[in-house]
């Protein structure tokens, strides 16, 4: 996990501004405190004190587990701008907490399907499986363990909440726009049913029966006639990707 993707970045100015960074001392004792109230009945969170190495954060779900020492999520969080205070470290420690791996019993209890960009690049897209913790939306990337058959049985019961997902849908002029109000993300579990999603859009008075799809993953889908999608695309500076409603079923996996 990078500071950035996990506490936020703060401006340049604030990073010249702030003169205190994250005491190591400081987060063991605010760890010592929030630590116990994080843990459940599968989630375990330890700190784990190691002779001449310093004290780490240990953390064990199920099959997973990761390792952190405090000095390196010290640096993360002074890097990221996290105030030095302790409901600063208490609050970046709560989000790194929330952003570890989804283990595969997880995802078979709490999946959803959605699309997202498969190469880090961001030039294509595939149905994956993720899992919402508060208002992040945390992909699952099976455990070697997990055998075909698992496999199987999770995406299908994620596609099946994805059914069940509440989206908004609005039109403005040539488009349809679909999004979610907290995890941006599981707008694209509307693509589970790409027939209703027409039918949807008729009825609230925009014909496009050869609907194409602006894919732009963590950002509102986009549906709208094929020459306003190209014309759409080509004017964002946003990585996206455009297909014909029909093609969603060939997405692959991820």
């Amino acid at each position: 996990m990078t500071a950035s993707s996990v506490f936020g970045t703060s401006s340049r100015l604030l990073h010249r501004l702030r003169a205190v960074p994250v005491d190591v001392t400081d987060l063991l004792d605010v760890a010592t405190d929030v630590l116990p109230r994080l843990e459940t009945s599968r989630l375990r969170l330890a700190l784990v004190r190691r002779p001449g190495a310093g004290t780490a954060l240990r953390v064990e779900e199920d099959e997973r587990t990761q390792q952190i020492p405090l000095v390196e999520l010290a640096d993360d969080m002074s890097r990221a701008g996290v105030p030095p205070t302790p409901a600063g470290i208490a609050t970046a420690l709560r989000a790194w907490v929330a952003r570890r791996p989804v283990t595969d019993d997880a995802a078979a209890r709490a999946g959803i399907a959605v699309v997202d960009w498969s190469d880090a690049a961001e030039t294509a897209v595939g149905w994956t499986v993720v899992v919402v913790r508060d208002d992040l939306a945390l992909r699952w990337a099976p455990s070697p363990a997990a055998r075909t058959v698992e496999l199987h049985r999770t995406r299908s019961a994620a596609t099946g909440r994805a059914h069940d997902v509440s989206l908004d849908m609005r039109v403005e002029g040539p488009l349809a726009l679909w999004s979610h109000r907290t995890v941006p993300v599981l707008a694209t579990s509307a693509l589970v049913a790409p027939e209703l999603m027409l039918h949807r859009i008729g009825t609230a008075g925009l014909s496009t029966p050869d609907m194409h799809l602006v894919v732009t993953p963590h950002r509102p889908l986009v549906c709208a006639s094929p020459g306003v999608a190209r014309r759409l695309a080509g004017q964002t500076s946003e990585a996206s990707v455009t297909l014909p409603w029909r093609h969603v079923v060939d997405l692959p996996w991820l």
